[in-house]
């Protein structure tokens, strides 16, 4: 299992979040295939299905798994992606007196960037919104304003929807 984490929600109210087992733990007593159960990626507010039996889905081995017990060679699979950056002298001076070198320094950098202002994420929004919410009242409303970054007019698009259906359409959203 990753490291994804997911959003469910027992028809209009919200039920569990966390990752699949986590998600699979808290709503362990509803069985394995509870009504009106939907989850939601929480990355791409897309729906999707997980496995909450607890068994598993297949027989494949876990990802990264060498069964000669060697390590094929090259980099390892951390979905490390290489790609050029173009920076001025100075900057590659200051970065090569960071702890761990300029690769290590630059993800530091970024993490830090994305965690202070995390990104506007209108699709996941989208995505989310029109699985819940696409049949009731001020539907259009709200994704106009979605997409226009109005976090008032979305907010009272959306103000006769069920409050958890709310308030994570506005997490997702990120106005």
């Amino acid at each position: 299992m990753s490291n994804t984490t997911y959003t469910a929600f027992l028809r209009t109210e919200f039920a569990a979040r966390g990752t699949e087992a986590e998600i699979a733990a808290a709503l362990q007593g509803l069985g394995p295939h509870p009504e009106g159960l939907l989850v939601f990626a929480d990355a791409t507010g897309a729906q999707v299905d997980l496995n909450l039996t607890g068994a598993p889905v297949d027989s494949r081995p876990p990802r990264g798994h060498h069964p000669s017990g060697s390590r094929p060679a090259g980099r390892p699979k951390l979905g490390v992606t290489a790609r050029e950056v173009t920076l001025l002298p100075r900057h590659w001076d200051w970065l090569r007196r960071q702890r761990g070198g300029a690769s290590a320094a630059l993800r530091r950098l970024v993490d830090a960037a994305m965690e202070a202002a995390p990104p506007a994420n209108p699709d996941a929004a989208y995505a989310f919104v029109t699985a819940m919410a696409g049949d009731l009242a001020n539907y259009e409303a709200a994704i106009r304003a979605l997409y226009a970054g109005d976090a008032a007019t979305f907010g009272a698009a959306m103000q006769s929807w069920p409050a958890d259906i709310r308030a994570h359409a506005v997490a997702l959203a990120r106005l």
